[in-house]
């Protein structure tokens, strides 16, 4: 930490300084209050899609028993193709979000194929969609958990450290500066009675 000096101009610009940290503070708790509203409702969007996955794989299992037994290959017949992310500012983080998703479905004839088969498809394009939106939702929790990390840092900075510092300087500043002043009306004191006791004795020689 920088020597402080103990001068009228250092103490204007310790006050300065500390009028500059109580004002940036609120803006900064005000950030950090909000990124945290930001961050649980991501967290909620993430739990959402987790359960809404779950309940696709529950009512394929329930709707379609009979893929346990099923004969018909079946790997690869639903992928994604394409993800296009655009991005989002949220409290001055770039959160990605979902811009575009082609999901393909591998060729099959609709008369040689069970009547189940058509909504195993469908159920299988909404599951990759869903499982898409929750990795998306997973890298916007992590982003917003990082974002409130920092703030909360600097926040911790300014409250903690630098205002707490700054309040030490000015009060050490002050003392000095009210030590130096006693000490120069002490000396002018001093000085006064030594000038009177010389004219004194001037005086009577």
């Amino acid at each position: 930490m920088a020597k402080v000096s103990l001068s009228k101009s250092s103490l204007s610009q310790q006050m300065q300084r500390l009028k500059s940290y109580q004002q940036f503070l609120p803006s900064l708790d005000m950030k950090r209050k909000q990124l945290m509203a930001e961050r649980a409702r991501a967290e909620a969007e993430r739990r959402a899609l987790g359960e809404q996955m779950a309940a696709t794989r529950q009512q394929v299992a329930d709707s379609l028993p009979m893929l346990g037994n099923a004969e018909l290959d079946l790997s690869a017949l639903v992928r994604v193709a394409r993800v296009e992310l655009g991005r989002e500012n949220v409290m001055g983080s770039w959160l990605p979000t979902l811009a575009a998703l082609d999901i393909s479905v591998r060729p099959y004839g609709y008369l040689s194929k069970p009547h189940w088969l058509e909504p195993l498809v469908e159920a299988l394009k909404h599951a990759a969609r869903l499982r898409i939106e929750a990795m998306i939702a997973e890298r916007r929790v992590a982003l917003l958990q990082a974002a409130v990390r920092t703030v909360t840092q600097r926040v911790n900075l300014f409250d903690k450290v630098l205002i707490p510092r700054t309040r030490a300087n000015i009060k050490r500043i002050r003392i000095a500066l009210s030590d130096a002043e006693r000490a120069a009306v002490v000396r002018s004191k001093i000085a006064k009675k030594k000038r009177a006791a010389e004219g004194l004795a001037e005086g009577i020689g």
